[in-house]
């Protein structure tokens, strides 16, 4: 826990605890938890947004790490994965 966690509330906390999660899974190449995440870290930022329980400055930040992470995972999927031996 950093020293800017300690000014962050539980909303803010949870989505930091989603973006963990999701790179922990992005780290051990689970691709489908990655994206569910990804959906669960939207919807959640959606909805603390909507019903203003997050400052502007950090829904701007989590913005931005919303988009970022889209790109990241545009195609991370095993669906999308070719097999090593079907070059």
């Amino acid at each position: 826990m950093g020293f800017s966690d300690l000014f962050k509330n539980k909303y803010e906390k949870k989505l930091d605890e989603i973006l963990m999660e999701m790179q922990m899974n992005m780290s051990n190449n689970y691709k489908d938890n990655a994206q569910k995440n990804l959906e669960e870290f939207e919807s959640a930022l959606t909805r603390f947004t909507e019903q203003g329980r997050i400052k502007d400055k950090s829904r701007e930040k989590y913005e931005n790490t919303l988009q970022s992470f889209k790109e990241r995972l545009k195609g991370y999927t095993h669906k999308d994965q070719k097999p090593y031996w079907t070059k």
